[in-house]
Protein backbone atom coordinates (compact mmCIF):
# COMPACT_ATOMS: atom_id res chain seq x y z
CA UNK A 1 0.00 0.00 0.00
CA UNK A 2 2.68 2.25 1.01
CA UNK A 3 4.44 1.63 -2.51
CA UNK A 4 1.19 2.41 -4.38
CA UNK A 5 1.09 5.81 -2.55
CA UNK A 6 4.62 6.80 -3.53
CA UNK A 7 3.57 5.90 -6.94
CA UNK A 8 0.47 8.36 -6.97
CA UNK A 9 2.61 11.14 -4.95
CA UNK A 10 5.51 10.94 -8.14
CA UNK A 11 2.63 10.58 -10.68
CA UNK A 12 1.11 13.56 -9.65
CA UNK A 13 4.25 15.44 -8.85
CA UNK A 14 5.02 14.79 -12.36
CA UNK A 15 1.52 15.75 -13.92
CA UNK A 16 1.65 19.30 -12.09
CA UNK A 17 5.56 19.58 -13.54
CA UNK A 18 6.95 20.22 -10.07
CA UNK A 19 10.55 18.89 -11.58
CA UNK A 20 10.57 22.52 -12.45
CA UNK A 21 12.27 23.08 -8.96
CA UNK A 22 15.35 20.60 -10.18
CA UNK A 23 16.23 23.64 -12.95
CA UNK A 24 19.62 24.63 -12.77
CA UNK A 25 20.75 21.91 -10.04
CA UNK A 26 23.89 19.82 -11.42
CA UNK A 27 22.94 17.01 -10.46
CA UNK A 28 19.51 17.14 -11.37
CA UNK A 29 19.23 19.73 -14.35
CA UNK A 30 19.92 16.45 -17.23
CA UNK A 31 16.68 14.91 -15.60
CA UNK A 32 14.64 17.69 -15.88
CA UNK A 33 15.51 18.19 -19.28
CA UNK A 34 14.70 14.45 -19.67
CA UNK A 35 11.34 14.68 -18.37
CA UNK A 36 10.51 17.74 -20.13
CA UNK A 37 11.09 15.96 -23.32
CA UNK A 38 8.95 12.68 -22.47
CA UNK A 39 6.15 13.66 -20.43
CA UNK A 40 4.85 16.08 -23.26
CA UNK A 41 1.08 15.93 -22.15
CA UNK A 42 2.08 18.13 -18.80
CA UNK A 43 -0.04 21.50 -18.26
CA UNK A 44 2.94 23.88 -17.69
CA UNK A 45 1.02 27.18 -18.16
CA UNK A 46 0.86 27.90 -14.36
CA UNK A 47 3.73 29.39 -12.58
CA UNK A 48 5.38 27.17 -10.35
CA UNK A 49 3.88 28.16 -7.38
CA UNK A 50 0.46 27.38 -8.18
CA UNK A 51 0.95 23.78 -9.49
CA UNK A 52 2.75 23.12 -6.41
CA UNK A 53 -0.47 24.25 -4.49
CA UNK A 54 -2.34 22.14 -6.67
CA UNK A 55 -0.29 19.23 -6.14
CA UNK A 56 -1.07 19.49 -2.65
CA UNK A 57 -5.05 19.87 -3.81
CA UNK A 58 -4.87 16.67 -5.36
CA UNK A 59 -3.07 14.58 -3.06
CA UNK A 60 -5.46 15.06 -0.29
CA UNK A 61 -6.00 16.25 3.09
CA UNK A 62 -2.60 15.28 4.94
CA UNK A 63 -0.90 16.73 2.42
CA UNK A 64 -3.29 20.34 2.20
CA UNK A 65 -2.89 20.74 6.03
CA UNK A 66 1.20 20.10 5.42
CA UNK A 67 1.05 22.87 2.75
CA UNK A 68 -1.13 25.09 5.29
CA UNK A 69 1.95 24.60 7.86
CA UNK A 70 4.57 25.44 4.76
CA UNK A 71 3.07 28.53 3.99
CA UNK A 72 3.90 29.85 7.75
CA UNK A 73 7.56 29.19 6.88
CA UNK A 74 8.16 32.66 5.17
CA UNK A 75 11.55 32.94 6.75
CA UNK A 76 12.59 29.28 4.70
CA UNK A 77 10.19 29.55 1.51
CA UNK A 78 10.84 32.05 -1.74
CA UNK A 79 7.92 34.57 -1.48
CA UNK A 80 5.86 33.27 -4.37
CA UNK A 81 5.38 29.78 -2.59
CA UNK A 82 4.61 31.12 0.20
CA UNK A 83 2.23 33.33 -0.65
CA UNK A 84 0.23 30.60 -3.01
CA UNK A 85 0.69 27.81 -0.07
CA UNK A 86 -1.78 30.20 1.57
CA UNK A 87 -4.41 30.00 -0.49
CA UNK A 88 -5.02 26.75 0.34
CA UNK A 89 -8.12 25.68 1.66
CA UNK A 90 -8.81 22.39 3.85
CA UNK A 91 -12.14 21.24 2.08
CA UNK A 92 -12.70 17.35 3.31
CA UNK A 93 -15.92 15.41 2.76
CA UNK A 94 -17.07 13.92 5.66
CA UNK A 95 -16.78 10.17 6.79
CA UNK A 96 -20.14 8.68 7.19
CA UNK A 97 -22.40 9.52 10.18
CA UNK A 98 -22.42 5.58 11.22
CA UNK A 99 -18.67 5.40 11.24
CA UNK A 100 -18.98 8.41 13.80
CA UNK A 101 -21.33 6.76 16.07
CA UNK A 102 -19.36 3.42 15.79
CA UNK A 103 -16.24 5.78 16.98
CA UNK A 104 -17.95 7.04 19.92
CA UNK A 105 -19.78 4.01 21.35
CA UNK A 106 -16.53 2.21 21.16
CA UNK A 107 -14.65 5.11 23.18
CA UNK A 108 -17.71 5.03 25.81
CA UNK A 109 -18.43 1.75 25.79
CA UNK A 110 -22.18 1.63 25.80
CA UNK A 111 -25.00 2.30 22.79
CA UNK A 112 -25.42 6.15 21.65
CA UNK A 113 -28.91 6.64 23.40
CA UNK A 114 -26.92 6.06 26.81
CA UNK A 115 -24.24 8.72 25.48
CA UNK A 116 -26.66 11.71 24.15
CA UNK A 117 -30.02 12.31 23.93
CA UNK A 118 -30.31 13.20 20.42
CA UNK A 119 -27.45 12.94 17.75
CA UNK A 120 -27.06 14.36 14.19
CA UNK A 121 -25.62 11.87 12.24
CA UNK A 122 -25.04 14.21 9.16
CA UNK A 123 -21.51 16.65 10.00
CA UNK A 124 -21.44 19.81 10.95
CA UNK A 125 -18.38 20.56 9.03
CA UNK A 126 -15.90 18.18 8.38
CA UNK A 127 -11.70 19.14 7.91
CA UNK A 128 -8.60 16.18 7.67
CA UNK A 129 -7.84 15.32 10.73
CA UNK A 130 -11.62 15.20 12.13
CA UNK A 131 -15.25 16.20 12.22
CA UNK A 132 -17.70 17.52 14.11
CA UNK A 133 -21.14 16.61 14.96
CA UNK A 134 -24.46 18.42 16.90
CA UNK A 135 -25.83 16.57 20.07
CA UNK A 136 -28.35 17.44 22.72
CA UNK A 137 -27.25 15.75 26.27
CA UNK A 138 -29.75 13.77 28.21
CA UNK A 139 -29.80 16.92 30.69
CA UNK A 140 -30.75 19.24 27.84
CA UNK A 141 -27.39 20.86 27.31
CA UNK A 142 -26.17 21.32 23.48
CA UNK A 143 -23.11 19.94 22.64
CA UNK A 144 -20.59 19.89 19.76
CA UNK A 145 -18.99 16.43 19.39
CA UNK A 146 -15.81 16.54 17.64
CA UNK A 147 -14.47 12.88 16.19
CA UNK A 148 -11.50 11.57 14.84
CA UNK A 149 -11.16 10.34 11.36
CA UNK A 150 -11.27 6.26 11.40
CA UNK A 151 -7.84 5.17 10.88
CA UNK A 152 -6.77 8.61 10.37
CA UNK A 153 -3.57 7.89 12.55
CA UNK A 154 -2.14 5.34 10.19
CA UNK A 155 -2.43 7.83 7.05
CA UNK A 156 -0.91 10.45 8.99
CA UNK A 157 1.80 8.41 9.43
CA UNK A 158 2.80 6.65 6.36
CA UNK A 159 2.01 10.05 4.88
CA UNK A 160 4.87 11.49 7.24
CA UNK A 161 7.17 8.82 6.41
CA UNK A 162 6.92 9.36 2.93
CA UNK A 163 7.22 13.17 3.03
CA UNK A 164 10.27 13.22 5.43
CA UNK A 165 11.64 10.82 2.64
CA UNK A 166 11.08 13.52 -0.09
CA UNK A 167 12.66 16.22 2.08
CA UNK A 168 15.63 13.53 1.67
CA UNK A 169 15.56 14.08 -1.86
CA UNK A 170 15.11 17.70 -1.71
CA UNK A 171 18.32 17.98 -0.24
CA UNK A 172 19.62 16.00 -2.72
CA UNK A 173 18.26 17.64 -6.24
CA UNK A 174 17.58 20.93 -5.78
CA UNK A 175 20.09 23.89 -4.83
CA UNK A 176 18.14 25.49 -2.00
CA UNK A 177 17.19 22.17 -0.47
CA UNK A 178 19.70 22.33 2.56
CA UNK A 179 19.03 25.92 3.32
CA UNK A 180 14.86 25.07 3.28
CA UNK A 181 15.26 22.70 6.50
CA UNK A 182 12.73 20.39 4.94
CA UNK A 183 13.88 17.70 7.52
CA UNK A 184 13.15 20.11 9.97
CA UNK A 185 9.22 21.60 8.41
CA UNK A 186 8.17 17.75 7.99
CA UNK A 187 9.29 17.14 11.34
CA UNK A 188 7.59 19.91 12.87
CA UNK A 189 4.27 19.09 10.11
CA UNK A 190 4.66 15.69 12.48
CA UNK A 191 4.54 17.33 16.01
CA UNK A 192 1.17 19.43 15.02
CA UNK A 193 -0.40 16.52 13.80
CA UNK A 194 0.41 14.29 16.42
CA UNK A 195 -0.55 16.62 18.63
CA UNK A 196 -4.09 16.81 17.09
CA UNK A 197 -4.52 12.82 17.11
CA UNK A 198 -5.58 13.51 20.87
CA UNK A 199 -8.47 14.90 21.20
CA UNK A 200 -7.78 15.02 25.20
CA UNK A 201 -5.16 17.40 24.79
CA UNK A 202 -6.89 19.45 22.47
CA UNK A 203 -9.81 19.53 25.13
CA UNK A 204 -6.95 21.03 27.77
CA UNK A 205 -6.26 23.41 25.72
CA UNK A 206 -9.74 24.33 25.46
CA UNK A 207 -10.28 24.59 29.39
CA UNK A 208 -7.24 26.33 29.56
CA UNK A 209 -8.13 29.00 27.23
CA UNK A 210 -11.37 29.75 28.45
CA UNK A 211 -9.92 29.79 32.41
CA UNK A 212 -7.83 32.69 30.94
CA UNK A 213 -10.71 34.60 29.67
CA UNK A 214 -13.44 33.78 32.56
CA UNK A 215 -15.53 36.78 32.57
CA UNK A 216 -13.84 38.70 29.51
CA UNK A 217 -16.19 40.53 27.22
CA UNK A 218 -13.57 40.16 24.32
CA UNK A 219 -13.80 36.15 23.69
CA UNK A 220 -15.59 33.27 24.56
CA UNK A 221 -14.84 29.34 24.56
CA UNK A 222 -16.67 26.58 25.28
CA UNK A 223 -16.91 24.96 28.03
CA UNK A 224 -15.21 21.13 27.72
CA UNK A 225 -17.69 18.38 29.06
CA UNK A 226 -15.36 16.07 30.03
CA UNK A 227 -17.67 13.20 31.45
CA UNK A 228 -17.77 12.64 27.31
CA UNK A 229 -14.22 13.19 26.03
CA UNK A 230 -12.04 10.76 25.25
CA UNK A 231 -8.78 10.85 22.90
CA UNK A 232 -11.10 10.21 20.14
CA UNK A 233 -13.69 11.92 20.73
CA UNK A 234 -14.02 15.82 22.31
CA UNK A 235 -17.68 16.80 23.42
CA UNK A 236 -17.82 20.80 24.55
CA UNK A 237 -20.69 23.77 24.90
CA UNK A 238 -22.30 24.34 21.55
CA UNK A 239 -21.33 28.14 20.96
CA UNK A 240 -24.09 30.34 18.38
CA UNK A 241 -22.33 32.81 16.39
CA UNK A 242 -21.75 34.08 12.61
CA UNK A 243 -18.65 33.40 11.25
CA UNK A 244 -15.84 36.21 11.69
CA UNK A 245 -15.65 36.62 7.47
CA UNK A 246 -19.25 37.41 7.19
CA UNK A 247 -18.72 40.66 7.40
CA UNK A 248 -22.23 42.11 5.91
CA UNK A 249 -24.55 39.64 8.20
CA UNK A 250 -22.45 41.18 10.88
CA UNK A 251 -23.26 44.87 9.99
CA UNK A 252 -26.86 44.20 9.92
CA UNK A 253 -26.64 42.64 13.35
CA UNK A 254 -25.51 46.10 14.53
CA UNK A 255 -21.89 44.93 15.20
CA UNK A 256 -19.40 47.52 15.90
CA UNK A 257 -16.90 46.11 12.93
CA UNK A 258 -13.95 48.55 13.35
CA UNK A 259 -14.14 47.98 17.29
CA UNK A 260 -14.40 44.22 16.65
CA UNK A 261 -11.12 44.39 14.80
CA UNK A 262 -8.97 45.75 17.44
CA UNK A 263 -10.89 43.97 20.21
CA UNK A 264 -8.97 40.75 17.84
CA UNK A 265 -5.50 42.65 18.20
CA UNK A 266 -6.28 43.31 22.17
CA UNK A 267 -7.18 39.36 22.70
CA UNK A 268 -4.11 38.32 20.43
CA UNK A 269 -1.71 40.43 22.73
CA UNK A 270 -3.25 39.11 25.81
CA UNK A 271 -2.98 35.91 24.96
CA UNK A 272 0.61 36.43 23.89
CA UNK A 273 2.11 38.49 26.35
CA UNK A 274 -0.30 37.68 29.86
CA UNK A 275 -0.77 34.27 29.55
CA UNK A 276 2.17 33.05 27.06
CA UNK A 277 -0.14 30.48 25.28
CA UNK A 278 -2.09 31.49 22.51
CA UNK A 279 -4.14 30.17 20.11
CA UNK A 280 -2.24 29.28 16.65
CA UNK A 281 -4.84 28.56 13.96
CA UNK A 282 -7.03 31.47 14.42
CA UNK A 283 -8.18 31.44 10.13
CA UNK A 284 -11.64 32.70 9.92
CA UNK A 285 -12.72 29.39 9.82
CA UNK A 286 -12.30 29.08 13.45
CA UNK A 287 -13.68 31.90 14.55
CA UNK A 288 -17.55 33.31 15.67
CA UNK A 289 -18.87 36.41 16.24
CA UNK A 290 -22.23 37.19 18.95
CA UNK A 291 -24.68 39.58 18.48
CA UNK A 292 -22.86 41.19 21.41
CA UNK A 293 -19.71 41.78 19.04
CA UNK A 294 -17.79 38.61 21.69
CA UNK A 295 -15.68 36.49 19.60
CA UNK A 296 -16.06 32.75 20.03
CA UNK A 297 -13.13 30.84 19.09
CA UNK A 298 -13.27 27.04 18.11
CA UNK A 299 -10.89 24.47 17.22
CA UNK A 300 -8.26 23.82 19.70
CA UNK A 301 -5.55 21.46 18.20
CA UNK A 302 -2.93 23.76 17.82
CA UNK A 303 -1.84 26.12 20.12
CA UNK A 304 1.43 27.89 21.27
CA UNK A 305 3.25 28.63 23.54
CA UNK A 306 5.88 31.66 25.21
CA UNK A 307 8.36 31.31 28.05
CA UNK A 308 8.49 34.25 30.28
CA UNK A 309 11.83 34.99 28.57
CA UNK A 310 10.14 35.24 24.89
CA UNK A 311 7.64 37.07 26.17
CA UNK A 312 10.30 39.70 27.67
CA UNK A 313 12.31 39.56 24.43
CA UNK A 314 9.09 40.12 21.83
CA UNK A 315 7.52 42.97 23.85
CA UNK A 316 11.31 44.97 23.99
CA UNK A 317 11.57 43.87 20.16
CA UNK A 318 8.10 45.18 19.33
CA UNK A 319 8.90 48.46 21.18
CA UNK A 320 11.86 48.72 19.89
CA UNK A 321 10.18 48.95 16.14
CA UNK A 322 7.51 51.31 16.99
CA UNK A 323 10.13 54.00 18.01
CA UNK A 324 12.55 52.97 15.43
CA UNK A 325 15.24 52.05 18.15
CA UNK A 326 16.92 49.40 15.68
CA UNK A 327 19.96 49.39 17.81
CA UNK A 328 18.29 48.15 20.74
CA UNK A 329 16.68 45.75 18.03
CA UNK A 330 19.69 44.43 17.32
CA UNK A 331 21.17 44.11 20.85
CA UNK A 332 18.18 42.10 21.92
CA UNK A 333 18.69 39.37 19.29
CA UNK A 334 22.06 39.22 20.47
CA UNK A 335 21.81 39.24 24.14
CA UNK A 336 19.24 36.48 23.22
CA UNK A 337 21.41 34.48 21.61
CA UNK A 338 19.65 34.03 18.50
CA UNK A 339 22.36 35.06 16.34
CA UNK A 340 26.24 34.10 16.76
CA UNK A 341 27.75 36.11 19.55
CA UNK A 342 30.75 37.30 17.09
CA UNK A 343 27.85 39.48 15.32
CA UNK A 344 28.87 42.85 14.68
CA UNK A 345 25.69 44.40 16.26
CA UNK A 346 26.51 48.20 14.10
CA UNK A 347 26.00 45.82 10.74
CA UNK A 348 22.83 43.95 12.32
CA UNK A 349 21.24 47.61 12.96
CA UNK A 350 22.18 48.92 9.64
CA UNK A 351 20.23 45.39 7.85
CA UNK A 352 17.43 46.30 9.73
CA UNK A 353 17.14 50.04 9.24
CA UNK A 354 17.87 49.37 5.58
CA UNK A 355 14.34 46.60 6.31
CA UNK A 356 12.52 48.94 8.16
CA UNK A 357 12.86 52.63 7.42
CA UNK A 358 11.62 52.29 4.17
CA UNK A 359 8.05 50.77 5.84
CA UNK A 360 7.79 53.66 8.09
CA UNK A 361 7.95 56.34 5.38
CA UNK A 362 4.55 55.30 4.73
CA UNK A 363 1.62 56.12 7.11
CA UNK A 364 1.16 53.31 10.08
CA UNK A 365 -2.23 51.58 8.49
CA UNK A 366 -0.53 51.02 5.33
CA UNK A 367 2.35 48.98 7.11
CA UNK A 368 1.42 45.45 6.78
CA UNK A 369 3.27 43.77 9.85
CA UNK A 370 3.52 40.24 8.22
CA UNK A 371 5.56 41.36 5.56
CA UNK A 372 7.51 43.44 7.69
CA UNK A 373 8.32 40.23 9.81
CA UNK A 374 8.86 38.31 6.53
CA UNK A 375 11.58 40.64 5.42
CA UNK A 376 13.18 40.63 8.92
CA UNK A 377 13.84 37.08 8.65
CA UNK A 378 15.34 37.39 5.12
CA UNK A 379 17.56 39.46 6.33
CA UNK A 380 18.32 38.01 9.27
CA UNK A 381 18.97 34.89 7.61
CA UNK A 382 22.26 36.62 6.36
CA UNK A 383 23.34 36.55 10.45
CA UNK A 384 22.43 33.08 10.94
CA UNK A 385 20.01 33.46 13.25
CA UNK A 386 18.32 30.45 14.63
CA UNK A 387 14.96 29.78 13.96
CA UNK A 388 12.78 29.67 16.74
CA UNK A 389 9.69 26.71 16.25
CA UNK A 390 7.62 29.00 19.10
CA UNK A 391 8.44 32.40 16.95
CA UNK A 392 7.22 30.68 14.07
CA UNK A 393 3.57 29.93 15.34
CA UNK A 394 3.44 33.23 16.42
CA UNK A 395 4.15 34.67 13.02
CA UNK A 396 2.14 32.58 11.28
CA UNK A 397 -1.14 33.86 13.71
CA UNK A 398 -0.02 37.10 13.41
CA UNK A 399 -0.27 36.88 9.92
CA UNK A 400 -3.40 35.58 10.56
CA UNK A 401 -4.94 38.39 12.95
CA UNK A 402 -3.34 41.12 9.90
CA UNK A 403 -5.78 39.61 7.67
CA UNK A 404 -8.61 38.98 9.84
CA UNK A 405 -8.17 42.68 10.80
CA UNK A 406 -7.77 43.99 7.55
CA UNK A 407 -10.95 42.47 5.83
CA UNK A 408 -13.10 43.46 8.79
CA UNK A 409 -11.47 47.23 8.88
CA UNK A 410 -9.04 48.26 6.30
CA UNK A 411 -8.22 51.45 8.27
CA UNK A 412 -7.30 48.95 10.94
CA UNK A 413 -4.07 51.10 12.57
CA UNK A 414 -2.29 47.32 14.35
CA UNK A 415 0.86 49.14 15.56
CA UNK A 416 -0.74 51.69 17.11
CA UNK A 417 -3.73 49.75 18.71
CA UNK A 418 -0.76 47.40 19.80
CA UNK A 419 1.21 49.92 21.40
CA UNK A 420 -0.29 51.31 24.17
CA UNK A 421 -1.02 47.28 25.38
CA UNK A 422 2.38 46.95 24.80
CA UNK A 423 3.99 49.85 26.40
CA UNK A 424 1.11 49.14 29.59
CA UNK A 425 2.24 45.81 29.60
CA UNK A 426 6.03 47.05 29.78
CA UNK A 427 5.23 48.90 32.47
CA UNK A 428 3.63 46.33 34.95
CA UNK A 429 7.16 44.19 33.44
CA UNK A 430 9.60 46.64 35.03
CA UNK A 431 8.07 48.92 37.32
CA UNK A 432 6.90 49.01 40.79
CA UNK A 433 3.61 46.86 39.62
CA UNK A 434 6.16 44.33 38.36
CA UNK A 435 8.09 44.16 42.06
CA UNK A 436 4.47 43.89 43.95
CA UNK A 437 3.71 41.31 42.02
CA UNK A 438 6.69 39.32 41.91
CA UNK A 439 6.20 39.35 46.11
CA UNK A 440 2.87 38.31 45.52
CA UNK A 441 3.69 35.48 43.44
CA UNK A 442 7.52 34.18 45.73
CA UNK A 443 5.49 35.26 49.18
CA UNK A 444 4.11 31.23 49.77
CA UNK A 445 7.64 29.81 48.90
CA UNK A 446 9.50 32.87 51.50
CA UNK A 447 6.74 31.60 53.87
CA UNK A 448 7.64 28.16 54.09
CA UNK A 449 11.24 29.16 53.73
CA UNK A 450 12.42 31.81 56.37
CA UNK A 451 11.49 29.64 59.34
CA UNK A 452 13.60 26.97 57.91
CA UNK A 453 16.68 29.47 57.49
CA UNK A 454 18.78 29.46 60.54
CA UNK A 455 18.95 25.12 60.34
CA UNK A 456 19.54 25.62 56.65
CA UNK A 457 22.14 28.34 57.43
CA UNK A 458 23.39 26.16 60.35
CA UNK A 459 23.76 22.87 57.97
CA UNK A 460 25.25 24.93 55.56
CA UNK A 461 28.23 26.04 58.09
CA UNK A 462 28.64 22.61 59.08
CA UNK A 463 29.07 21.12 55.84
CA UNK A 464 31.54 23.47 55.44
CA UNK A 465 34.06 23.10 58.19
CA UNK A 466 33.11 19.14 57.87
CA UNK A 467 34.26 19.01 54.24
CA UNK A 468 37.69 19.19 55.02
CA UNK A 469 37.64 16.58 57.42
CA UNK A 470 35.25 14.31 55.13
CA UNK A 471 38.40 14.39 52.19
CA UNK A 472 40.94 13.80 54.97
CA UNK A 473 38.94 10.75 56.09
CA UNK A 474 38.50 9.44 52.97
CA UNK A 475 42.12 9.82 52.05
CA UNK A 476 42.99 7.78 55.45
CA UNK A 477 40.56 5.09 54.69
CA UNK A 478 41.98 4.62 51.42
CA UNK A 479 45.93 4.43 52.78
CA UNK A 480 44.53 1.72 55.04
CA UNK A 481 42.67 -0.32 52.26
CA UNK A 482 45.97 0.10 50.18
CA UNK A 483 48.11 -1.01 53.92
CA UNK A 484 45.60 -4.14 54.48
CA UNK A 485 46.26 -5.19 50.66
CA UNK A 486 49.70 -5.19 51.01
CA UNK A 487 49.16 -7.27 54.58
CA UNK A 488 47.43 -9.65 52.94
CA UNK A 489 49.95 -9.88 49.63
CA UNK A 490 52.96 -10.58 52.03
CA UNK A 491 50.96 -12.92 54.04
CA UNK A 492 49.96 -15.16 51.12
CA UNK A 493 53.53 -15.07 49.80
CA UNK A 494 54.49 -16.21 53.59
CA UNK A 495 52.42 -18.85 53.68
CA UNK A 496 53.37 -19.81 49.75
CA UNK A 497 57.28 -20.32 50.69
CA UNK A 498 56.63 -21.86 53.93
CA UNK A 499 54.43 -24.37 52.21
CA UNK A 500 57.44 -24.68 49.56
CA UNK A 501 59.74 -25.31 52.01
CA UNK A 502 58.00 -28.03 53.74
CA UNK A 503 57.21 -29.75 50.82
CA UNK A 504 61.20 -29.58 49.56
CA UNK A 505 62.40 -30.98 52.94
CA UNK A 506 59.76 -34.20 52.79
CA UNK A 507 61.30 -34.42 49.26
CA UNK A 508 64.80 -34.69 50.33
Amino acid sequence: MRLLRLIKIISVALRFGLDDFLRGHGRAGGLHQLLRGVLFWRDLSQPRAARLRRTLEALGPIFVKFGQILSTRRDLLPEDIAEELAKLQDQVPPFPGDEAVAVIERAHGKPLADIFKTFDRTALASASVAQVHLAQLHDGREAAVKILRPGIATVIHGDLELLDAGATLLERLWADGKRLKPHEVVAEFGRHLNDELDLMREAANASQLRRNFTGSPLLAVPEVYWAFCASEVMVMERMHGTPVSQVAALREQGVDIPRLARAGVEIFFSQVFRDGFFHADMHPGNILVSPAGQYIALDFGIMGTLTPVDKNYLARNFLAFFHRDYRRVAEAHVESGWVPPGTRVDEFEAAIRAVCEPIFDKPLKDISFGKLLLRLFQTSRRFNMEIQPQLVMLQKTLLNIEGLGRELDPNLDLWATAKPYLERWMSEQVGWRALLQAIREEAPFWANTLPQLPRLIHRALSQERVAPLQRELEQIKREHRRVRRSLWLVTALFAASTMLAVVLFWLR
